[in-house]
């Protein structure tokens, strides 16, 4: 963890909640809830021929707005406010920008959700099985493209020099979580018969940190600051979003009760998916044959079968690798903040974006 201050878990939530409206009044700036002419010319220019607006209401509003009304932390848009604040931009003239990361991550999951064949997100059945998959590949690859329109439309704003920073920083960090995306889909269908640490971690660095990265680079640059510093605040964000996945992956595994329905996700699924997570990998390490083959069966028949979901579980907890990997993150963003906190004056901002990122690592739900 960041310091060995107490976490203010509740203060945190309080403050998510209370951005919320916030962020979800700047997406519907950019994706009201009906496609207005007006709305598609601003989204997509004046048409050659005509707009069908039913067309764009139900494949595209209707689906994503049955998705963000579920939920969500939205705490990568709150971490490109924090990160803005303690590097002492202007909020008001960057806040359109908060945006970009939450539209490119729910498209993310989205396309994640049909990929992987999910079940259940935040609490209800994924998108592709309420709307298809046609619908959901179409939605989720909108969102990933809708963001910059934050960008087309702020040219006369701010500097050339200064946009073209932030559509590098974007290209690159969304050409990098398909590899990360794709080396979790390859890991999980069984290609290969060992996975190390290292590769583990550059895989959640793309799959999950690049979108923390991109809010925190861009919140820095559109502020005016250095590359410099945009690097290395980017690097400590990536570090946030590899410990945020280690989180999840333990979520998914060590949830009871209340809180396991809370999570709103499949029991489990991890393990349905056959996904070699940090906690995976150590448990196939440190087992005994016997346990390590029995694991390997049941991950690469992607079983829907509770019993032998919680038998992998069993043999997990055996060898200590949820303690493992939850030591893993605490110390990844340890490591990280110490380097970035060094760059950064000392402000409420900085106070609050150190127990911000306590609780991401930390939390329940």
């Amino acid at each position: 963890m960041p310091s060995q201050t107490k976490i203010k878990k509740e203060g945190i939530e309080d403050y998510l909640e209370k951005k919320k409206p916030e962020i979800d009044k700047l997406i519907e700036k950019y994706l009201p809830r009906k496609a207005t002419k007006k709305w598609l010319e601003f989204t997509f220019g004046k048409p050659r021929y005509f707009y069908s607006q039913k067309a764009a209401q139900e494949v595209l509003i209707r689906p994503i707005y049955e998705f963000l009304d579920r939920g969500g932390k939205r705490w990568r848009p709150t971490l490109f406010l924090l990160i803005t604040e303690a590097v002492g931009g202007d909020i008001r003239k960057v806040k359109d920008f908060l945006i970009i990361p939450e539209l490119a991550h729910d498209g993310s999951i989205i396309t994640d959700d049909v990929e992987d064949q999910g079940e259940l997100r935040r609490g209800k059945p994924c998108l592709h099985r309420v709307f298809g998959v046609d619908v959901a590949v179409n939605a989720g690859n909108f969102l990933y493209f809708l963001p910059l329109l934050t960008l087309i439309k702020a040219k006369n704003k701010f500097k050339p020099k200064v946009l073209a920073k932030a559509y590098k920083i974007y290209a690159q960090d969304m050409i990098n979580i398909h590899l990360g995306q794709g080396t979790d889909i390859y890991w999980h269908k069984g290609k290969v018969k060992k996975i190390n640490q290292k590769e583990y971690l550059q895989m959640c660095a793309f799959k999950t940190g690049c979108l923390s990265r991109l809010a925190a680079k861009m919140a820095v640059v559109l502020s005016g600051e250095s590359d410099k510093l945009a690097k290395n605040i980017g690097k400590m964000a990536e570090a946030i979003g590899v410990a945020f996945q280690i989180q999840d992956d333990i979520l998914d595994l060590a949830l009871e009760g209340k809180e396991r329905k809370k999570f709103g996700k499949s029991f489990g699924n991890d393990i349905k998916e056959g996904k070699r997570t940090l906690i995976v990998i150590h448990a196939l390490k440190k087992a005994s044959s016997k346990d390590k083959k029995r694991l390997l069966e049941i991950l690469n028949k992607h079983t829907n079968n509770l019993k032998e979901r919680n038998e992998a579980i069993e043999i997990i907890k055996r060898y200590g690798s949820i303690d493992y990997a939850r030591k893993v993150a605490r110390k990844i963003v340890r490591g990280s903040w110490q380097d970035a906190e060094k760059l950064l004056p000392d402000s409420k901002a900085k106070a609050k974006l150190e127990e911000f990122i306590n609780y991401l690592i930390e939390r329940k739900t």
